[in-house]
């Protein structure tokens, strides 16, 4: 029996594997595992080219629990003695390098064989037996043991058959991968698509109401996953049937891309464009990552370009850079070249889908609009694709490409300034009045109602040239879309200052909401009064309640809204009467009381011009505050008497209150006092 120590550099070689090495302890079964198949296909290559002349026979990696180990047994290539040194006793040289460069033209699918992967084994284990022989005639089978420290024995054993079994005994605070359980939800998870057969316990079957397990062993991988085939060979039912296979509970997808490239690197895969739900954020991490069949990690971010982590389905590539767990991504231009790829696939697919069935692409627009929406915000190569594919869909269901749309509306919707104008709808339901107001001038209005058609608006506008997306109900219909006709105000300055302070007045009092009341000439069968919002600063709430950050300034700003008053209705024009005839008398007296004390302000004003603060006396000082003060005092009682008045005619709240309600703004005790007017009105 040999007895020596492992080539390390350290004494602590083994407490560093065992906690930082690998990001995870259930990695060992992987990397074992996955060892174990290596070899079977290093053998199958050595077969391929002539180095190896027996019976292949069968190469089935056997995995076996007992109640204190944990074995996995291959019937590849083995090793000898001296292999055993130079691969498992100096720690940081692998195999695989050597064995590649020999074979690098039938070799493409091997990892490597032992190596750092394997002493992942010693984070679950107190002691491991690695029992092996190699393919090589007359070669001597051998024990290896090691008990987790940098001793270890080597010697001569009998075994009838090449390979390799490595028998692990768990240490006390692993147990739980005694579990079959256990064990067998890590093959699934980490080996489920193994280009070589693993067996894990017997299969079983229903007999007389109960399960009974039969002689032959269960495998527990597919050997030949979908992505390994080539499309001419596979239906559209078998990549439905493999999306049901990796994601037993989702919704069918919409449609699938088949990656498959070999230069200038290695990478296949299927992709799929789910149905997603409303929150972005917690359909990524769909998209499995693969090295040679090996499941890697399902966070594929760097490798797959940030919009596409919302897809689902599988990537495989040898020429991924991955540390020694093969657990994270490692950046080099090869991830770059993989990232453009499949933007560039993904856009090709699209648009091919598109130009071959628009009608079915458009029925599943709604679906497959947050992947290119998304797209088009953070990837520019692709957005320069999306432009032929991506749609614009308006208030009537219709669908339009970018180019077809601006076609479309530019006879009607440019201003007076010779800006294109990009009327958008947020909430079909909610602004229905102001959509039909706009349509009532001929204009088409977009249905923006996704998740992320602020932004994109937002984008489409710094693209567009001399174009603007405005929002339906940001402004009277008018001046939606200016143009050079004018049509004067029925209201003298007077009249509209006194209606300001009417309306003003009445409007219920809503939370961290301001109402600004102005005036605009429209048609006398136009809407009398009615609410906007204006365009910039709700743009930026609406994005603040999406990004946070730096944009949260706005999201703790109040709502604010203009209460817009036609001044040509024959409505307000009625309000202007009554209040003349109710209060006018007053009212008048109280401003040309203003008026005066104004003018006597002004001449105080100017006398005080050229002098320095304390060139102006005393008495001037007094009487200037004293002006002020009556001032404020005779507007005050001028607000109060138009108040008096407001509180007692019906058709100005009324007015107020079917404007809100129009806008889903009347509740509570507002929308029950509403009623009740409009029954005695009635």
């Amino acid at each position: 029996m040999q007895k020596g120590h492992i080539g390390v550099t350290t004494e602590n070689i083994f407490p560093i594997i065992k906690k930082y090495l690998y990001s995870d302890h259930e990695i060992f079964l992987r990397e074992l595992v996955s060892n174990a198949v290596d070899a079977s296909q290093k053998l199958k290559t050595l077969s391929s080219v002539g180095e190896f002349k027996g019976e292949l026979g069968d190469l089935t990696v056997q995995v076996k629990l007992d109640k204190k180990t944990i074995t996995i047994s291959d019937r590849g290539v083995g090793m000898t003695a001296e292999e055993i040194d130079k691969y498992l006793n100096q720690v940081a040289f692998s195999g695989a390098t050597e064995f590649l460069e020999k074979y690098k033209t039938d070799a493409k699918a091997i990892i490597g064989h032992f190596g750092l992967g394997f002493y992942s084994s010693f984070m679950v284990s107190k002691k491991v037996e690695v029992i092996t022989k190699s393919f090589k005639e007359d070669a001597q089978a051998v024990k290896w043991v090691c008990d987790g420290s940098p001793e270890y024995t080597l010697e001569e054993v009998e075994k009838a058959e090449r390979g390799t079994d490595i028998v692990l005994h768990i240490d006390d605070e692993n147990k739980q991968f005694l579990e079959k359980a256990e064990i067998d939800k890590l093959l699934k998870k980490y080996c489920r698509f193994l280009p070589v057969e693993i067996a894990f316990g017997k299969d079983t079957e229903w007999k007389d109401g109960k399960e009974v397990e039969l002689d032959t062993d269960k495998i527990i991988n597919v050997t030949k996953p979908l992505w390994t085939r080539t499309p001419s060979e596979l239906k559209d039912e078998d990549y439905a049937s493999f999306y049901r296979e990796l994601y037993p509970m989702a919704d069918e997808p919409l449609f699938h891309i088949h990656l498959n490239v070999d230069y200038p690197f290695n990478l296949t895969g299927v992709l799929y464009f789910p149905k997603l739900k409303n929150n972005v954020e917690v359909q990524k991490n769909k998209i499995q990552l693969y090295c040679n069949q090996v499941y890697v990690t399902d966070s594929v971010e760097g490798i797959v370009p940030e919009f596409l982590t919302l897809l689902h389905g599988v990537i495989d590539s040898p020429d991924i850079p991955l540390n020694v767990s093969r657990s994270y991504l490692q950046s080099d231009s090869n991830v770059k070249k993989i990232s453009k790829y499949i933007t560039k696939k993904v856009a090709d697919r699209l648009e091919e889908i598109f130009k071959k069935d628009r009608k079915t692409f458009e029925e599943k627009w709604d679906d497959l609009k947050i992947f290119i929406e998304y797209g088009m915000l953070t990837e520019e190569k692709f957005y320069d694709r999306a432009t032929k594919f991506s749609l614009l869909k308006n208030t009537e269901g219709k669908c339009f490409t970018l180019d077809e749309y601006k076609d479309i509306i530019k006879g009607n919707q440019t201003d007076k300034d010779k800006q294109l104008v990009y009327l958008y709808t947020t909430d079909m339901l909610a602004q229905h009045s102001f959509i039909e107001a706009a349509k009532s001038k001929g204009y088409d209005v977009l249905a923006m109602e996704g998740q992320l058609d602020t932004h994109l608006l937002n984008h489409l506008e710094q693209k567009f040239e001399k174009s603007r997306f405005v929002r339906v109900d940001s402004d009277v219909v008018e001046k939606l879309i200016p143009q050079e006709n004018h049509v004067d105000l029925k209201l003298t300055p007077a009249q509209k200052e006194d209606l300001t302070s009417i309306f003003s007045s009445q409007i219920p009092q809503m939370e961290k909401t301001n109402f600004i009341v102005s005036f605009e000439a429209m048609g006398e069968n136009e809407t009398p009064v009615m609410i906007t919002q204006q365009e910039f600063m709700r743009r930026m709430k609406e994005m603040s309640a999406m990004q946070g950050g730096g944009m949260m300034f706005y999201g703790e700003m109040p709502d604010s809204y203009n209460l817009v008053v036609n001044g040509n209705h024959p409505l307000v024009q009625r309000i202007v009467t009554d209040e003349e005839a109710s209060v006018g008398e007053k009212v008048s007296t109280l401003r040309g009381k203003v008026e005066s004390l104004n003018g006597r302000k002004a001449e105080l004003d100017k006398a005080k011009e050229g002098k320095k603060e304390e060139e102006v006396t005393q008495a001037e000082k007094d009487e200037m505050a004293d002006v002020d003060k009556k001032i404020e005092a005779l507007n005050e009682k001028m607000k109060e008497e138009l108040s008096t008045f407001a509180s007692g005619n019906k058709l100005v709240s009324q007015l107020i209150d079917l404007a809100l309600l129009s806008n889903n703004m009347l509740k509570g005790e507002a929308l029950t006092k509403f009623v009740k007017r409009s029954i005695d009105l009635i």
